[in-house]
C-alpha cells in the first residue's frame, strides 16, 4: 500500500513539474507588420466623452413661486 501511495505522488509530483517546465520555454512570437496609421480619419473632439458636467458645480437652483 506504501509503495503504490509513493508511485501516485511521485507520479503527480512528475506531471506537475514538467507542466511548469513547458510553460517556460520560449516560443516564437509572431512578426509585428507595422501598417501606416490613417491620417485625417480620427474623429478627435466628436465624440461625448467629457462633454457631460460630470465633477463641476451645479448651476444655480431658482425656484419659480
Amino acid at each position: 500500500m506504501t509503495v503504490k501511495k509513493i508511485a501516485i505522488v511521485f507520479g503527480a509530483t512528475l506531471a506537475l513539474v514538467t507542466a511548469a517546465n513547458a510553460a517556460d520555454l520560449p516560443h516564437r512570437q509572431p512578426v509585428y507588420v507595422q501598417q501606416q496609421a490613417p491620417i485625417g480619419k480620427m474623429p478627435i473632439g466628436k465624440s461625448p466623452v467629457g462633454k457631460a458636467p460630470i465633477g463641476k458645480a451645479p448651476g444655480p437652483v431658482v425656484s419659480r413661486y
